[in-house]
């Protein structure tokens, strides 16, 4: 049976991707070595980590003052480098979601965070609007996606100060102006690569501010400095990402993954919307997530959860059950999720509906 991977992460990678992973992990470009064994400082490492720093800068169009980095620690490292190397007094904070919650956490233990708005009271069920940052921030930290609740930012915002975003779930879904950002950064399980590496799209003048000492590893310098080589980089992981970045520009760029996925999300958010049995976790259309769509069973069916789960779960998908916070489902559907798995599960919920 064929096995549509809806799963938030790690999540379903492209065949495109794993084929060719798959092929350098045996034999890399006929080297007589695997991927896994070639040294990162070998002219083969380097020609990948330099493709792959330079598909991100086409892919994405980012200007020049910029430094693409590849790193370790996921985003959850970030989450306190960010303010290791750019809080000097205060910085903002949108509390969207669970990890915007987190990086929240980290942020305090370097200086005052003022979280300009949050939609925690409601189970992060909107993304809030009314809100000011202070002017004297000296970075304003959003969350473009949330993975958990199913929103999404999806506009580049202008603020007055440095903006910094995490878009660990929703880079290469949709086109973004970077240069509105100080710094982007997110983690690969989702549009990228395998979990391990971890991208950082920094503005150079925003660096090399601060008093305090930063440790070696922690500073974003060390690693500009080094190409993102000042300790062995995770070299299965980049070349994953290089072959995911192919792919995207054969496909047509950023572009054309973002006209491919607002059709996969729309036909699956107008099904639930359709179906009588089925609602939406998201009432503003604006705020609903493209990459995330999170949806329960209405309250005269909700006894009927864990039936559908079992009945889904028997047509082949998989990865659907929601987040323990939220509860009924969360189909994933990132940028290498064909639109014919988005319709299987389309066809499962409109065939249970025929069941009851």
């Amino acid at each position: 049976m064929k096995k549509h991977n809806f799963a938030a992460g790690p999540s379903i990678l492209s065949p495109y991707t794993i084929k060719h992973t798959a092929e350098g992990i045996l034999d890399l470009d006929n080297t007589g070595l695997s991927v896994m064994e070639i040294s990162h400082r070998s002219k083969e490492f380097v020609a990948i980590m330099d493709e792959t720093v330079q598909l991100f800068v086409e892919l994405l169009d980012i200007p020049s003052g910029y430094s693409v980095l590849l790193l370790q620690g996921g985003a959850s490292m970030q989450f306190c480098m960010v303010p290791y190397n750019l809080l000097k007094t205060k910085a903002a904070y949108l509390d969207t979601g669970s990890w915007a919650n987190k990086a929240v956490k980290e942020a305090k233990l370097f200086g005052e965070v003022d979280v300009v708005a949050s939609s925690k009271a409601t189970t992060y069920s909107y993304i809030p609007r009314d809100y000011s940052i202070p002017g004297d921030a000296d970075y304003f930290h959003i969350t473009t996606n949330n993975t958990i609740y199913g929103t999404e930012i999806k506009e580049d915002m202008d603020t007055p100060m440095n903006l910094v975003a995490d878009m660990s779930s929703d880079i290469f879904s949709r086109p973004i102006d970077v240069s509105k950002y100080a710094l982007i950064y997110g983690g690969a399980q989702k549009n990228l690569a395998p979990a391990g590496v971890t991208f950082v799209i920094v503005r150079d003048d925003v660096l090399g501010n601060m008093e305090r000492d930063i440790p070696t590893m922690l500073d974003y310098r060390t690693h500009i400095d080094k190409g993102s080589m000042f300790n062995t980089p995770p070299c299965v992981a980049i070349y994953a990402a290089m072959h995911t970045l192919r792919w995207y520009k054969e496909q047509g760029g950023v572009a054309a993954m973002h006209k491919f996925n607002v059709e996969k999300a729309s036909i699956l958010y107008d099904e639930i919307e359709r179906n009588p049995l089925f609602t939406s976790n998201i009432n503003n259309v604006d705020d609903r997530s493209i990459m995330n769509v999170t949806f329960v069973m209405k309250e005269a069916y909700k006894e009927r959860e864990a039936d559908f789960l079992t009945f889904a779960t028997s047509r082949g998908m998989s990865g659907i059950k929601g987040h323990r916070s939220v509860g009924g489902f969360r189909a994933s559907i990132y940028n290498a999720m064909p639109r014919s798995s988005v319709e299987a599960l389309i066809g499962a919920m409109q065939d249970f509906e025929k069941s009851l």
